[in-house]
């Protein structure tokens, strides 16, 4: 901004110095064109020569051959400001390690710098790496007391950093700690060849910043075990109930109708396949179709011409990646709550689509049956929102349904839409637009 402002009135004064020679001090007068066409040349020329002549060389450059002085406490804060780009942010491994030091050792005014865990060092680049070595134990003695003792060290002497090697290059040190939350995880140290150590604040405010991004590494991996553990739970919580009438209706099927009943078999084994060997959170969305239309075709067998189904799927979601067991427990929801309910059965509708404007994948399952209950539907509302439960009393509560709250809720943050509504023609609607993979 400030340099546009300089550029700006050295144009005006161009101008105005233009107007006085051309027509004040010139008789006669120039006319408008020759004045008009000097002005625009000049003003090219103070253009086109404003960044070098007026605000300095770009880059900090001014010949070939000389390059701009470092500053540190700038490289520290663009690396602060690279976010998630951080090495560290994937946790405290060695390939991370070594990358960081890669990427600090020109920041950090040091010809060495080492990042190690609370025993071994986990990389060094610099001067003395022929001995200090990744994935062997710290080769100084301030290290270690780093570790021990929880606060930074500085060192001035071959003494102090205590090296094991008698002819290291490493003169002085400062070693900080890292940190997640109070506990010490490790060290980072930035190395000297001569006596003058590098700036202590500097170290100390790069290893917080390190710090933080390792606490951000923690949580995430909380975070993903809790979505598996949210997971197996869901595989675990497919209804015992649903696999003893299923079994029930082999069983009836296998006298009179011995084929139908090996076919049922069949189709179980393959529900309970997929149920428990699928890996990973997400899986195309043809894998969970065929699953819920597995899942489906043995409720029919139960139900007969009570359970009505419907689909209307559109074939650009089938390559689409979707959250894996998310749509068979809203259709089992469905058949369960929904149409079992009524004397007469029900209709069950399953539709998909894929919206590529907003980059997005839309899922309806909807039923005709018993509708759901006012307080239950306040209390679902309620944990979207509010982060409460859902009553698991209630009737719509239904199979993993607040399982599947948390884990998108995980998987996406705020980045889906989960709506269950009732209208006024009776059963339930499901809406869940998630994020296109």
């Amino acid at each position: 901004m400030r340099g546009s402002m300089v550029l700006a009135g050295v144009v005006v004064a161009v101008w105005v110095v233009l107007y006085v020679v051309t027509q004040l001090l010139v008789d006669p007068p120039l006319t408008t064109l020759p004045t008009v066409a000097a002005g625009v040349a000049v003003t090219v020329a103070v253009v086109l020569g404003y960044p070098s002549v007026l605000r300095g060389p770009r880059d900090g450059v001014w010949g070939r051959g000389t390059t701009r002085s470092t500053d540190p406490e700038r490289g520290v804060r663009d690396l602060a400001a690279a976010g998630r780009s951080v090495p560290l942010r994937a946790g405290l491994t060695p390939d991370a390690a070594r990358r960081t030091c890669e990427l600090l050792r020109p920041m950090l005014s040091g010809d060495a710098v080492s990042i190690t865990d609370t025993e071994a060092i986990l990389a060094y680049v610099g001067p003395g790496q022929d001995h200090h070595i990744a994935g062997e134990v710290m080769q100084t003695s301030a290290a270690p007391r780093t570790v021990r003792q929880g606060r930074t060290q500085v060192v001035r002497d071959r003494a102090g950093v205590g090296c094991r090697q008698p002819d290291c290059e490493v003169v002085s040190a400062v070693i900080a700690p890292l940190r997640i939350g109070q506990r010490v995880v490790g060290t980072l140290g930035v190395y000297q060849a001569r006596t003058d150590p590098p700036p202590k604040r500097l170290v100390e405010d790069m290893a917080n910043m390190l710090s933080l991004h390792l606490e951000l590494a923690e949580l995430d991996r909380e975070r993903n075990l809790a979505t598996d553990a949210r997971l197996d739970a869901l595989r675990a919580q497919i209804n015992p109930h649903f696999l003893f009438n299923i079994l029930n209706t082999i069983a009836s099927k296998a006298r009179t109708r011995p084929e139908e009943a090996r076919e049922l078999v069949l189709r179980l084994s393959e529900f309970f396949r997929y149920a428990v060997r699928q890996e990973g959170h997400f899986a195309e969305f043809a894998q969970e179709y065929f699953f819920v239309r597995t899942y489906l075709s043995l409720e029919q067998a139960r139900f007969g011409e009570r359970l009505d189904i419907r689909y209307d799927i559109d074939p650009q979601v089938l390559t689409s990646r979707v959250p894996v067991l998310t749509i068979q427990p809203l259709v089992e929801n469905a058949v369960k709550h929904g149409v079992a309910g009524k004397v007469e059965g029900g209709t069950v509708r399953l539709r998909a689509r894929v919206d590529p404007l907003t980059r997005t994948v839309f899922i309806r399952v909807s039923d005709d049956g018993v509708g759901i209950d006012p307080a239950v539907l306040a209390g679902l509302a309620d944990h979207r929102g509010q982060g409460h439960e859902p009553d698991g009393t209630g009737a719509h509560a239904g199979v993993g349904l607040r399982n599947i709250f948390e884990r998108l809720d995980a998987l996406f943050g705020d980045r889906y839409d989960m709506r269950i509504s009732t209208p006024r023609s009776g059963g339930t609607v499901v809406d869940l637009t998630v994020p296109l993979r």
